[in-house]
């Protein structure tokens, strides 16, 4: 076996026994500054506590699949949108980790550099200008 080969497959088994958690945060921090949507699937190892993870998943608003590979699908979003926050899919990650259901996470799709709409008429020109100093950071 070659000294790449080996390589990886010592990269291979480090990725799987970090934790759904640690995974999930190495995502995220590779993602760029602008992202906006992140969605992931998530498979757990062992199928007999599934009834057990969907109760931790509820939390982040996981949706099941149905005669597929995958078990859920996980929409994250960053600063704004109709999806769990970064922080709160992180923490139930966490707590599947803790419960001792591990699993496998992959990314699907990522999308950046939208930006949130809002309308401004009729508010103030003091929460115009808060929103805009908000959203530039």
């Amino acid at each position: 076996m070659s000294v790449a080969a080996t390589l990886s497959s010592i990269a291979a088994l480090r990725l799987r026994a970090m934790g759904l958690a640690d995974t999930f945060q190495q995502t995220v921090d590779a993602l760029p500054e602008d992202w906006t949507d992140l969605e992931l699937d998530l498979r757990i190892a062992d199928e007999s506590r599934y009834v057990e993870a969907a109760t931790f998943l509820a939390t982040c608003n996981a949706r099941p699949y149905s005669k597929y590979d995958w078990h859920w699908r996980l929409i994250v979003a960053h600063t704004f949108g109709h999806a769990a926050a970064a922080p709160t899919v992180h923490g139930t990650l966490r707590l599947l980790d803790e419960a001792g259901i591990g699993g496998e996470l992959v990314v699907r799709e990522t999308r950046s550099g939208r930006a949130e709409i809002r309308e401004g008429w009729g508010r103030p020109q003091s929460a115009r200008e808060e929103f805009r100093r908000l959203r530039a950071q």
